[in-house]
């Protein structure tokens, strides 16, 4: 379900998997790795400053912080766990059935991939078997949420994109999606990936599961996770300092920061973070857009969901930068860049930037509320 990430605050360096540098080059994405060449000594004292130059920074969490965090997402299971067993009975199960229909509670995004900062929300996924809807997660699980103690600022987007739950648990900001697979009872251990999972369920289900089967996908991409986990750390803390890292606004969100990342460890499997880091600005600024990025060849799956191909859909080829997500049904991460985000040259990007000195003219937006439910619908 969700994984206890493992960090090191020392200044020894994760030596990469044997097993993994010997991997078949073929499994490293859609070609070959551009070097094959493991780390130098100078590599490994790069790498031990780089992790050092990122600890004040907060994104390295304490063991204390980490398993505040396992502590809430096994509290919020128990609580899944407790409402589809009661649902259920209200539905006319046995009990004695009620008790083995399952549903668990998986996480994605930043904290599934081991690369979330201190204070850091948590997206997670609740996965219920078919007897239970989504109309029962935001009424009777909503309601189950609402009387816990430790929930505040509670609130439903039922009509989002991806519908969600949004929650303060003991201190945890939580984001949980809700996903009804096609199944009479979800076990303890049970993979997402499996495509055929996908089969008769609605585009809101699909799209809830399909942050998680990309983030599971990514993980299993890449030649050395705790090499990926440490780049990635540097990476998305270098984009939000120069104010690039927004999906929204344009630019990358951590889907996408992540997969650029997955690919350099693909092209240079065997190399050190602080290695990695020189080479991802290296691949990157010289990428041939809109040539996309792949992680791995598209899977040839047919369950009828729209997926990203501009040689059926026209408005596919007038995306800038595709970023191509490895899970069926795959989609471009990077739909939102536009010409001007695009634009920002590499090295520019590392001048410390000065907004209001730079810039002649800006918008400033307020937003208000009458009260603060209100106000927590906005956000």
């Amino acid at each position: 379900m969700w994984p206890a990430p493992q960090y090191s605050h020392t200044n020894n360096v994760p030596k990469p998997n044997e097993h993994q540098n010997q991997q078949n080059l073929k499994t490293l994405g859609m070609t070959s790795a551009i070097s094959m060449a493991g780390p130098k000594p100078i590599d490994i004292e790069k790498t031990n400053d780089l992790k050092e130059a990122l600890i004040p920074f907060g994104v390295f969490e304490t063991d204390s912080e980490m398993d505040h965090r396992m502590e809430v997402l096994g509290a919020l299971h128990r609580l899944v766990r407790q409402w589809i067993q009661e649902e259920s009975m209200r539905k006319n199960m046995p009990p004695n059935v009620a008790e083995t229909v399952g549903g668990n509670i998986y996480t994605f995004g930043s904290y599934r991939l081991g690369v979330h900062h201190r204070g850091a929300d948590i997206d997670a996924l609740c996965v219920a078997p078919r007897h239970i809807d989504r109309t029962d997660y935001f009424s009777s699980f909503y309601e189950l949420l609402r009387q816990q103690s430790e929930v505040r600022d509670l609130r439903a987007v039922e009509d989002a994109f991806v519908p969600v739950i949004k929650m303060n648990f003991d201190g945890i900001e939580i984001d949980l999606l809700f996903a009804r697979l096609a199944l009479k009872e979800i076990p303890d251990s049970f993979d997402l990936r499996d495509d055929m999972l996908l089969k008769n369920l609605d585009q809101k289900c699909v799209r809830s599961l399909n942050g998680c089967r990309v983030t599971d996908e990514i993980l299993r991409l890449v030649p050395n996770i705790d090499n990926f986990r440490l780049t990635l750390r540097a990476i998305k803390l270098w984009a939000k300092r120069h104010g690039i890292y927004s999906n929204t606004l344009g630019y990358l969100g951590g889907v996408s920061w992540a997969m650029l990342v997955a690919r350099t460890c693909q092209l240079y499997p065997n190399a050190l973070p602080a290695t990695l880091l020189h080479k991802f600005f290296l691949v990157f600024s010289q990428w041939k857009w809109p040539q996309p990025v792949l992680l791995k060849q598209p899977d040839s799956v047919n369950l009828g969901f729209p997926v990203w191909d501009p040689r059926v859909n026209v408005s596919d080829r007038f995306h800038l930068m595709p970023i191509i997500t490895p899970a069926y049904p795959q989609q471009n991460s990077t739909f939102n860049v536009s010409a001007s985000t695009r634009t920002c040259g590499w090295e520019r990007l590392f001048e410390a930037p000065n907004f209001f000195s730079r810039y002649k003219h800006f918008i400033v937006l307020l937003a208000s509320a009458a009260n603060k439910d209100d106000q927590l619908q906005v956000l």
